[in-house]
């Protein structure tokens, strides 16, 4: 999946939105004990290194706040930036400069964590054909942004939602009556939409493929159930591992040659990256 870029616009106004209320309020009355007319430039510096992703997110941001405030990307969305480097500087009211820091940096913090995080993760796959996806187990409110953090490192995005791709798990198909008519009712429901079933025995998996599924995940296989799942389905529909997939047996799980491996720890387990705003003398 992509995220369409109308999606991706309305959802950084909202975000930057909540970020400017939350923080602001009423009122900085902090930044008031700086003179009104007094400028000033500053530089962001990352303690740690990392994947840069969330410009589009600050320059929203302080569009939004002060327009007037010159804003200088020392690197491009997506490079390394090593601990110690500076990425970004700005320019203008010095109270402007003290307010958006903190709601700008958090944006940063936040998805370039994500970002780093996904490029270690595909390094580990180079020279395989698996692709790296991620999942709905996302921060409440950034979904969006942190499926853009996992392209920028380099991984794709599974459905965004619930809305543009079926995913049909065990309670599905309880509730269907069985694999085949969840997956009879899906296409019935929205033609052409991606479906996926999630199956756990060889038998589901069977029923999946003869019942015309787009995808199967496979749940907790193991490597040798993988293998011979690839082998099986030999290209009639695509493959997904997912479940007890760490970073440490990621390259095995890819090596059966399963076509996608999702991964919820790419977004829900990241530790945000330290970052430094100083002004400059």
């Amino acid at each position: 999946m992509s995220i369409p870029q109308s999606l991706l616009e309305q959802s950084i106004q909202i975000n930057i939105q909540q970020a400017l209320q939350e923080d602001i309020g009423d009122g900085d009355i902090t930044a008031l004990l700086t003179p009104e007319d007094e400028q000033a430039t500053a530089t962001i510096i990352t303690r740690e290194d990392m994947v840069l992703a969330g410009q589009p997110w600050v320059n929203a941001l302080i569009q939004a706040y002060d327009p007037n405030v010159k804003i200088e990307w020392l690197k491009q969305e997506g490079e390394q930036v090593q601990a110690n480097g500076a990425f970004l500087k700005l320019a203008g009211s010095a109270r402007s400069l003290l307010t958006v820091e903190r709601p700008a940096l958090n944006f940063v913090q936040t998805l370039s964590a994500v970002a780093t995080k996904v490029a270690h993760y595909v390094k580990e796959l180079e020279g395989l054909q698996t692709k790296l996806l991620d999942t709905r187990k996302t921060i409440p409110g950034l979904r969006i942004a942190q499926k853009y953090a996992v392209t920028v490192g380099g991984g794709q995005n599974h459905r965004l939602g619930l809305f543009d791709a079926f995913l049909i798990k065990e309670n599905h198909i309880m509730a269907a009556g069985g694999i085949p008519q969840a997956i009879a009712k899906a296409h019935e429901i929205a033609p052409g939409k991606p479906v996926e079933v999630e199956v756990e025995t060889w038998d589901e998996l069977n029923q999946a493929l003869e019942a015309g599924a787009d995808i199967v995940m496979l749940d907790n296989f193991s490597q040798q159930q993988m293998i011979d799942a690839v082998q099986h389905v030999a290209g009639r529909c695509k493959l997904e591992a997912s479940g007890n997939i760490t970073l440490a047996n990621l390259r095995e799980v890819a090596s059966t040659g399963v076509d996608y491996i999702s991964m919820g720890a790419l977004t829900k387990d990241v530790k945000a990256v330290d970052l430094s705003m100083r002004f400059n003398a």
